[in-house]
């Protein structure tokens, strides 16, 4: 005897069917922005294409983008980190004086990892055991750490005898392709698969989703939200250990403003602000696309200030694309 699908059942997959189809074409559209971009490049500037250049994009763009991947992770529960650019400046700062003060290289990068992650894990703690909002938490460490860079040396650069094979972490290549570019690349795919392949990464999409759900449903809302932004700051820090890796220097003027550079990317990478959507490969694509965007501007010689106001505009027209295609979806 044959059974026949219910009319409910049908419909409910017919939804799901076009739910799906809606996320597919949200996640792609820019990716096909960004490749038509590519191909606007080369016609425009031949030099875009070269090896070298391509190489310089994918160095230039790997700091910002290895901060946005843990940004991306504080985003998705609803919360937000504005210290990134203090915590990157500091583990820049903070590593050169290890270094210089005789302290082994990888000691000092591992001391200076797990300062970053300590100082995630701070902020993050206070705003998910105290309920205090995010934004002001994370505010308040942008100001008291870039405090904290300035005194550890008196507000001067720290280093500048580093050991070759530090270096090598930040400006190093193998064939034409930049260490540092590797390792973002590592960072994006070892977030992913956490995000998508693990407990901890559904977690993570439950808190961002609903919260006070989640909290009923036992999950550990606290310890999750803790722990995405250790998670921030590790990676904040990774990306200050190595610019001073590849200058040679540290800086204690570092990374400003690279909270502002991190949100944007992911938020043009179709992560939802208020938590519970997006994806790291999003983010990625939106790092690569905002870096391709500075490059073309400075091969054809434009000036700094006409870059940031067409930046912008892209910025909001790539929002308002994901905002219809968001509800389009909802009345699928």
């Amino acid at each position: 005897m044959t059974q026949t699908a219910s009319p409910t059942r049908s419909a409910g997959a017919g939804v799901l069917s076009r739910q799906r189809s809606m996320d597919l074409l949200r996640n792609g559209n820019l990716l096909l922005i960004f490749l038509g971009l590519c191909v606007v490049a080369s016609v425009i500037a031949p030099e875009f294409l070269t090896a070298r250049n391509i190489a310089n994009l994918l160095q230039q763009s790997s700091l910002v983008g290895i901060v946005a991947i843990g940004m991306t992770m504080v985003i998705l529960t609803a919360g937000i980190d504005l210290s990134v650019g203090s915590t990157a400046a500091f583990a820049g700062m903070l590593v050169a004086v290890l270094i210089s003060d005789g302290v082994n290289p990888l000691l000092a990068v591992v001391v200076t990892l797990a300062a970053g992650a300590s100082a995630g894990a701070l902020m993050g703690g206070l705003s998910a055991y105290l309920s205090l909002p995010s934004f002001m938490t994370t505010l308040a460490g942008l100001t008291s750490i870039r405090g904290l860079t300035y005194l550890l040396t008196g507000g001067t650069p720290a280093g500048g005898d580093l050991p070759e094979g530090f270096q090598l972490l930040g400006g190093g290549f193998i064939g034409y392709v930049p260490i540092v570019g590797i390792i973002f690349i590592g960072v994006t795919i070892v977030a992913a698969l956490v995000l998508r392949g693990t407990t901890f990464g559904e977690y993570v999409y439950a808190v961002g989703s609903n919260r006070e759900a989640a909290r009923l449903s036992g999950l550990p809302v606290r310890a999750v939200g803790t722990a995405v932004f250790a998670i921030s700051g590790l990676l904040a820090a990774l990306a200050g250990i190595l610019l001073t890796s590849r200058l040679t220097i540290g800086q204690p003027t570092a990374f400003s403003g690279l909270e502002l550079d991190a949100i944007a990317a992911v938020v043009l990478g179709g992560t939802n602000l208020f938590g519970g959507r997006g994806k790291v490969f999003g983010t990625f694509i939106a790092v690569l696309l905002l870096s391709v965007l500075k490059n073309l501007f400075n091969l054809v010689g434009l000036s700094s200030f006409f870059q940031m106001v067409v930046t912008g505009l892209i910025l909001v027209a790539a929002l308002i694309l994901n905002r219809i295609l968001e509800n389009r979806g909802e009345r699928a």
